[in-house]
């Protein structure tokens, strides 16, 4: 698993809206940039998606983006495909880049588990903190540690976060 402190491994990835995305594009344009390896059908991912929706809104001013990668084994799990992940990015409103990694390179390159798995790189690639979005995926209402926020926020003023890793929680990546 990628090591706080160490550079994010490059990519460039086919997204839902019709362009190709690279990590190192993205970073010479924003302050941070959010890896978060996801899917269409966990449950977790889905508990969490207007939440990532509602932290691009809340960051996008501030020179961040979010990048959901899906990587799972689309013959298991159809409901993975990239045709269902442009669907469902629509069907959602998705305001972040949603991007396919078919070969899996880079979830392993990662090192992610899980669906949701967040990696926060600050503007030079380096990871800052990995975990979960938040500490209560099933009620909104009820979260007490804001992980992701909190990681931005220091990020943003230069500082380092006082949390810098948290256990992933979701549904284990579906490999080929």
């Amino acid at each position: 698993m990628l090591e706080i402190g160490k550079t994010g491994p490059d990519f460039s990835l086919p997204g839902v809206d019709g362009q190709t995305h690279n990590l190192s594009g993205l970073l010479a344009t924003h302050q941070a940039v959010v890896v978060i390896f996801s899917c269409n059908h966990c449950p977790y991912v889905r508990a969490w998606e207007s939440r990532m929706i509602d932290i691009q809104r809340d960051y996008q001013d501030k020179g961040v983006i979010l990048v959901a990668v899906g990587a799972n084994d689309t013959v298991k799990y159809p409901d993975d495909s990239f045709e269902n992940m442009k669907a469902h990015a629509q069907e959602m409103g998705f305001n972040f880049l949603y991007v396919r990694d078919e070969s899996q390179a880079v979830t392993h390159a990662y090192g992610a588990t899980h669906t949701p798995h967040v990696f926060l790189l600050d503007s030079a690639g380096v990871l800052i903190f990995r975990g979960a979005i938040d500490d209560n995926y099933d009620d909104p209402g009820a979260v007490k540690q804001h992980y992701l926020r909190d990681a931005l926020d220091a990020v943003l003023s230069g500082q380092t976060p006082a949390i810098t890793t948290s256990n992933a929680v979701g549904c284990t990546i579906k490999w080929k």
